[in-house]
């Protein structure tokens, strides 16, 4: 009997979708597919590739209202928020509008008469996508898109619990005529992915998900030479100075740290405040919280779904009661059905007299909780916010823009916010430190991640 993966839903625990994993056989022929069909993609202009990806987000929105529901089902978010293709159009569009100019050849600056000199960026081959399920399309888009534009092949390999992804990028690529074999969805299993990691049939690999999950990845690749794209943990953090704009400031951070159940890669996970705006900023904080209704994510009044799996919400849970056993405040406390051990349903909450000896201001949470402490000064701030194996953003709220720079120079982090957070400006590269991982998403560089350089060195006079 063929094995098969099964996705459950959090909303009521139901089976949503069951689909077989690919036999070794299939898997090997989808990898000879994409071999075979990278020789003629890499040699279609990049305008017409580009093409093909506007044609493919246009078909995806126009699944937009069978996606929305979908999402729902397979991880919890709320469909009053719909689906996510405002930023999948946003970071398509941008990588389509520098894809000529990014992959453009780099000339060589010193003239030599009698000589052309340059260097190409050429597709790397095979590209696989290791997606994750918190935000299904954004982030297999981040690679999908530019990969397929800079002439590589791509196999995507979604998360079990968003299944039914994987099912509409192949759906949309085939609507709009893509080449057989230059896009593939697959459904495998651990050990089928790590065995076809170590094959030496792929070139590279982009993978977004947890520090353990990174370190598999590298150690099923070793000795193949393949390049790797890896986005893991994260612990982010927010400063907020004596001058913020309090409103504004609390607005953004509460949306910050509790939007998606917590569950984004750039989520605000621990917050440091100057002493002399504490109590204010608490004080608003915990009110903005509160307005939150937690429920069934098909109900057009709630604003906060259950976590994807009862396990992740379980994490919280134990990170809440150790905080409290050491000494932790609460302060939402709110009044949650089905809020219990082994539920996904959880109430967002805020603890304050928090410190770095608990798990819930060091490890990585991924959910609706957030720790807030009080700091006397930068240096104080500075030192709490680097505290961490984790490095993807850090967010600075100051009305001061100078003084704001200055301290995201000496914050480990891959991107530096002002007075905004949890976001992915697709023209910059988006990248992190530390156990977050290594390689780049997006902006120009992104290309450069994808490609390899091929240098040209043509003497032209004899």
């Amino acid at each position: 009997m063929t094995d098969t993966i099964k996705l459950k839903s959090p909303i009521d625990g139901s089976i949503y979708a069951e689909r077989p994993i690919a036999t070794d056989q299939a898997l090997s022929a989808a990898v000879e597919r994409s071999r075979a069909a990278q020789a003629d993609w890499a040699l279609v202009p990049i305008a017409e590739r580009s093409r093909y990806m506007l044609a493919m987000l246009e078909a995806l929105v126009a699944m937009t209202d069978e996606i929305v529901p979908e999402i729902a089902w397979q991880m919890g978010r709320p469909t009053r928020y719909g689906g996510e293709f405002g930023g999948v159009r946003e970071r398509t569009q941008y990588m389509v509008e520098i894809a000529e100019q990014a992959l453009a050849p780099v000339m060589a600056q010193n003239p030599k008469e009698g000589f052309k000199r340059y260097v190409k960026k050429v597709p790397l081959g095979v590209v696989m996508v290791i997606a994750p399920w918190n935000y299904p399309y954004l982030t297999a888009v981040n690679t999908i898109v530019p990969a397929l534009i800079a002439g590589n092949t791509v196999i995507l390999k979604h998360a079990a619990q968003t299944l039914l992804v994987g099912e509409r990028f192949a759906k949309a690529f085939e609507q709009v005529g893509l080449p057989k074999g230059v896009f593939q969805n697959v459904v495998l299993n651990h050990g089928q992915t790590e065995k076809l990691l170590g094959s030496g049939k792929i070139d590279h690999v982009n993978f977004t998900g947890s520090v353990a999950g990174g370190r598999a990845i590298e150690k099923a690749a070793a000795g193949t030479f393949m390049t790797l794209g890896l986005e893991l943990g994260g612990k982010d953090p927010a400063y907020v100075l004596a001058d913020a704009k309090m409103d504004s400031t609390i607005a953004n951070l509460v949306d910050g740290a509790f939007f998606n159940s917590g569950q984004c890669c750039c989520g605000i996970e621990r917050i440091y405040v100057h002493e002399k705006v504490y109590d204010e900023f608490v004080e608003g904080f915990v009110a903005e919280t509160k307005n939150y209704v937690v429920g069934n994510p098909l109900d057009p009044s709630t604003t906060l779904g259950p976590m994807a799996q009862s396990r992740f919400a379980d994490l919280i849970r134990e990170q809440k009661a150790e905080a409290l056993r050491k000494g932790a405040v609460s302060h939402v406390n709110m009044k949650v059905e089905n809020d219990r051990e082994g539920s996904p349903y959880i109430a967002p909450e805020v603890l304050t007299n928090v410190d770095h000896q608990m798990s819930v201001m060091r490890e990585e949470s991924f959910g609706p909780i957030v720790g807030i402490m009080k700091v006397r000064n930068d240096e104080e701030a500075v030192h709490l916010m680097n505290d961490s194996p984790y490095g993807l953003t850090a967010s600075i709220w100051t009305t001061d823009i100078d003084h704001a720079e200055k301290i995201g120079d000496r914050v480990e982090t891959g991107t530096v916010f002002m007075n905004r957070c949890d976001y992915l400006d697709p023209a910059l590269v988006w990248t992190g430190v530390k156990d977050t991982g290594k390689g780049v998403a997006l902006s120009a560089l992104g290309y450069d991640n994808l490609t390899r350089p091929k240098s040209y060195h043509l003497r032209t006079e004899l």
